[in-house]
């Protein structure tokens, strides 16, 4: 989700997501006023919904902006027959323990 759909999404009141881990942040003042005023223009969604679609759209947008290092090795050709080269970034270490993480924290959510 891109941080411009934000606001529409919470004009027309979409649910949450439904699983969640909880975490402890400390605010800048002037981040706490916004998030403030978040809550006053949208009072259907808790301060904490709105922390964690902003969170979970700055995420999005930081995955998307990694940047791609291309390798040597070929892994695929795109649909013109040119090569794809493997991405020494950081994004498939953190597609990887980003996957690797949610199973964990699934498993010991459903164990519950």
């Amino acid at each position: 989700m891109r941080i411009a759909e934000l606001i529409q999404r919470w004009k027309e009141g979409e649910p949450s997501h439904t699983s969640v881990c909880t975490y402890s942040i400390n605010l800048p003042l002037r981040d706490a006023a916004r998030i403030e005023a978040l809550h006053l223009m949208y009072p259907d969604r808790s301060e904490s919904q709105l922390m964690a679609d902003l969170i979970r759209a700055a995420l999005d947008e930081l995955e998307v902006a990694m940047p791609y290092v291309p390798g040597k090795r070929i892994i695929a050709e795109d649909d013109y027959g040119d090569p794809i080269y493997e991405d020494l970034g950081p994004t498939p270490q953190f597609y990887s323990l980003s996957h690797e993480i949610l199973r964990k924290l699934t498993h010991s959510q459903s164990a519950k």
